[in-house]
């Protein structure tokens, strides 16, 4: 059992054990299930159950609890992914693009790359016109847009989030 003194600065791994793994996969089928129920189902009593799971918690090995939309319901159906390059890369420059892409609500997902750009944007929209109005007026005017490149997605095969 780790102990909050264990943890390292630096060393983002914790050490779990099978019922953490346990915990966490029952958690990650199914967020909203009582303690009790939580318990029950890994093979262990309550009280043990709800200090891993608090453990679980300080640690920042779960780092919150939220509901799943159906994006598709709330008619946002269309995803780009967006390449950005930048003019700079200076560490101003990509925090000034990082703290101004993350005020961005079509921005599910952006990731810095090691590649020809810089970022790689996941970006959901209710169609190609509210998507290029976003791409337009928003990612092209973030700080230190040089350019921009479009990805379309036909189809999603695999998405873990749901």
């Amino acid at each position: 059992m780790i102990r909050q003194n264990e943890l390292h600065v630096g060393n983002p791994q914790v050490d779990l054990d099978g019922f953490d793994h346990k915990i966490l996969a029952a958690l990650v089928s199914d967020g909203r299930m009582s303690v009790t129920e939580l318990a029950s189902r890994i093979g262990l009593s309550k009280t043990p159950c709800q200090v891993r799971l608090k453990r679980l918690i300080d640690t920042g090995v779960i780092t919150g609890f939220r509901a799943m939309v159906d994006p598709g319901k709330l008619g946002l159906d269309h995803i780009s992914f967006v390449e950005v390059k930048l003019s700079d890369t200076r560490e101003a420059a990509l925090t000034a693009f990082k703290n101004a892409v993350r005020r961005l609500a079509e921005v599910e997902e952006c990731h810095m790359i090691a590649s020809s750009f810089d970022f790689l944007l996941k970006v959901r929209t209710a169609d190609i016109r509210r998507y290029r109005m976003v791409l337009g007026e928003k990612i092209s005017s973030l700080p230190h847009v040089a350019s921009t490149s479009t990805f379309v997605a036909m189809e999603t095969v695999h998405d873990h989030s749901r």
